[in-house]
């Protein structure tokens, strides 16, 4: 099959949303990668970046994929970059894309795949870009490069589900998180916290909540961000794959999860967690085991707590895998000098 691939300004969601919708009913694709992700992320942040569509002879799409196009503080100066399905701006990329690479129809990975690095390097208005969230095996690394530098590595830690029907969630687990799962049980009341779904009148008044128990709990708080907010509730208020649990005891909230449902699996995106009421009490810890009892007895194949390298997340999980973050750089004279700099100072691009 002959595919052409070309870069287009943004059209506008009204009309980008049923060919994302119609491809993405074709493709074997992560949630982060299908509209309901990427239309709420288009439409609260307002951003708009470039638009990579793979078409075939008739016109129909085969892969989609959206560049943000900015100049990057690099070091020595800014770069022009292009950033896969994010806008290149730190603020507007907050809600942290995983899982990322094409939309592309099934059974076409490998042309598709191949006319897009195509197009990408016949581009000649950018010197790095930027693949965030992509598997460690992700054919997109095989683009033809001068520097090729992972900036970061994360895991992703899951539960297997299965096994958890299997057995008993907490035998799975080390003894010093089943003892301090027990003990916060114990202080609760005996028992996990009961689980109630949001309906459509309950998200703005629990997504209100979610922003009350995070306030004061971290520097960089996402939280407190409008467009965040914003973002939270449009993808709450789509349903579906999305899901807005909060758990509550005879002491009332325990904590809330925003999770996605995709592929059997269920993942957990956002939190927010009452304070301890005791000295060794672990409200998050309990949400999650409920949340495993939850999805386990719904039939859900995998519980995920998504990237990052919290230890509360090691000590949940019974298994992981891995998702990397590269920037891919071109020859530049600038960039030359940075990367000199660098081995010279002995700093990370990470850095």
């Amino acid at each position: 099959m002959a595919l052409t691939a070309q870069f287009t300004r943004l059209p506008d969601l009204a009309s980008l949303a049923p060919r994302w919708q119609a491809l993405e009913s074709r493709a074997a694709a992560s949630f982060f990668l299908g509209w309901t992700w990427t239309g709420a992320w288009l439409e609260s942040y307002g951003v708009r970046p470039e638009l990579l569509a793979v078409t075939d002879g008739q016109g129909k799409d085969i892969a989609l994929a959206l560049f943000g196009h900015i100049m990057q503080p690099r070091l020595l100066g800014r770069i022009a970059t292009l950033s896969l399905n994010q806008s290149g701006d730190a603020s507007a990329d907050r809600p942290f894309i995983e899982y990322n690479g094409l939309l592309i129809a099934k059974g076409h990975e490998k042309e598709a795949t191949e006319a897009a690095l195509k197009a990408l390097q016949e581009r000649n208005d950018w010197r790095s870009l930027r693949l965030g969230g992509i598997a460690p095996d992700s054919p997109l690394l095989k683009i033809p490069a001068r520097r090729k530098t992972r900036i970061d590595r994360s895991p992703v830690y899951q539960v297997d589900l299965e096994a958890v029907r299997a057995s008993d969630y907490l035998s799975l687990l080390s003894s010093n998180s089943r003892s301090q799962i027990r003990r916060a049980i114990k202080d609760h009341g005996g028992a996990l916290p009961g689980i109630a779904r949001a309906t459509p009148a309950d998200i703005a008044p629990w997504l209100e909540e979610m922003q009350a128990l995070n306030a004061g709990r971290h520097a960089d708080n996402a939280w407190d961000d409008p467009a965040f907010r914003r973002f939270a509730a449009t993808l709450a208020n789509r349903g579906g794959a999305v899901e807005l649990l909060r758990f509550t005891d005879s002491g009332g909230t325990v904590g809330l999860l925003l999770n996605f449902l995709h592929d059997d699996t269920a993942m957990n995106y956002q939190s927010a967690f009452a304070a301890p009421r005791t000295a060794k009490d672990k409200p998050g810890l309990l949400c999650h085991a409920a949340a495993v009892d939850h999805y386990a007895a719904r039939g859900f194949h995998l519980y995920s707590l998504l990237a990052g390298k919290d230890r509360y997340k090691q000590s949940l999980a019974t298994g992981e895998e891995v998702l990397e973050w590269w920037q891919i750089d071109r020859f530049s004279p600038r960039l030359e000098a940075e990367a000199w700099l660098r081995k010279l100072l002995r700093r990370p691009a990470s850095a």
